[in-house]
């Protein structure tokens, strides 16, 4: 991370320091080896690993954490189940939906392998309410090359179409318009992905913000056996979804030219999770950049990004906003449904 060292940063902006005086036992320092691997690594190790030696691999694992969750509970550290597949719970089930055709399996998160649900060691997660976080604090560690974020649109209607459920509370248009983009970077690219009822309202917060439309992404849903994954939609089903790229200023250091695709061919996957392949591009148009995501999830968390978002850490809302539905029963800038009820 080109600001300043990442241990650093990342102690900055959790508002302390890690506690180094402990000594770890024996097999939890199989974690923290494991963690301090570079990702590209430990997939090749365990490439080479025979079936038998990849099984003892993941056995270890397994117990590390059984251990980890055992150290927590003596030291009165409760343990948080979420209900859906991005908890972090030791034995937290899950749910795989492969195909639209195709019935629902029900699995467990330990028939995993743990690179799938690892956190990435060097990427940087922010739990907190974005309508409420220190966006100078930030602003004045970093200035990123590139900033992108899918907000939570509240939608036109107070039910949306075909029954869908959403598991996140939306936010007003005025809400993301106060989000300080230009204070958090003075030259670069603005990545927004849109809804289609969002989308000229989007290209009028660009300019308000100092950005000029310059292109467009389209993500094109795929089953697993490589149909299109059609979705709910008003008029027309919806298989795909639409990036707004804005550029500010010049272009950022080793910006480059002319690569990749505007379109991306790839399987759906969790709600509001994005396709590897954005991530992949924005890497390549800016190498070694400083990267921002607003509005992150646990299941889109990177290397060498910068993710900002209540649902980051997948145990729950940040201390702010339980404390804020405490005494008044609602979360700042969060509504639902088209009346904006809190």
């Amino acid at each position: 991370f080109k600001c300043r060292n990442l241990s650093d940063f990342k102690s900055e902006m959790d508002g302390s320091e890690e506690d180094q005086s402990s000594d770890p036992q024996q097999t939890l320092q199989f974690i923290e080896e494991l963690c301090e691997a570079k990702d590209e690594d430990v997939e090749e190790q365990w490439k080479t690993l025979a079936d038998e030696d990849l099984d003892v691999e993941i056995a270890g694992y397994k117990d590390a954490l059984e251990t980890l969750c055992s150290e927590l509970n003596q030291h009165e550290i409760q343990e948080t189940v979420e209900p859906e597949s991005e908890r972090d719970g030791c034995k937290a089930d899950i749910l795989v939906v492969a195909d639209d055709e195709q019935d629902q399996i029900q699995g467990n998160v330990e028939d995993l392998d743990p690179s799938e649900w690892q956190v990435p060691p060097y990427c940087i997660p922010i739990h907190a309410n974005v309508t409420t976080y220190n966006w100078e604090r930030l602003a004045s560690s970093c200035q990123f090359d590139v900033i992108m974020m899918d907000p939570p649109w509240q939608l036109a209607t107070a039910n949306p179409t075909r029954g869908v459920a959403l598991g996140y509370s939306q936010l007003t248009d005025e809400n993301i318009a106060n989000l300080p983009i230009p204070k958090l970077q003075k030259n670069g690219f603005l990545f927004v992905w849109v809804i289609n009822a969002k989308y000229q309202w989007t290209l009028d917060q660009f300019e308000k913000w100092g950005y000029k439309l310059v292109d467009e992404v389209v993500w094109v849903k795929m089953t697993v056996n490589r149909r299109l994954a059609k979705s709910h939609g008003y008029y027309l089903q919806h298989a795909k979804e639409v990036c707004l790229v804005g550029k500010r200023g010049d272009d950022p250091p080793g910006c480059r030219h002319s690569i990749g695709s505007d379109v991306i061919y790839s399987e759906r996957r969790g709600q509001s999770q994005k396709p590897e392949e954005i991530y992949e591009l924005i890497e390549e148009l800016i190498p070694n950049g400083h990267y921002l995501e607003i509005f992150a999830r646990k299941n889109n968390l990177r290397n060498f990004w910068v993710s900002v978002g209540n649902e980051v850490t997948g145990t729950g809302l940040p201390p702010e906003d339980m404390k804020s539905i405490e005494a008044t029963n609602t979360i700042p800038g969060a509504v639902y449904g088209k009346t904006g009820k809190d």
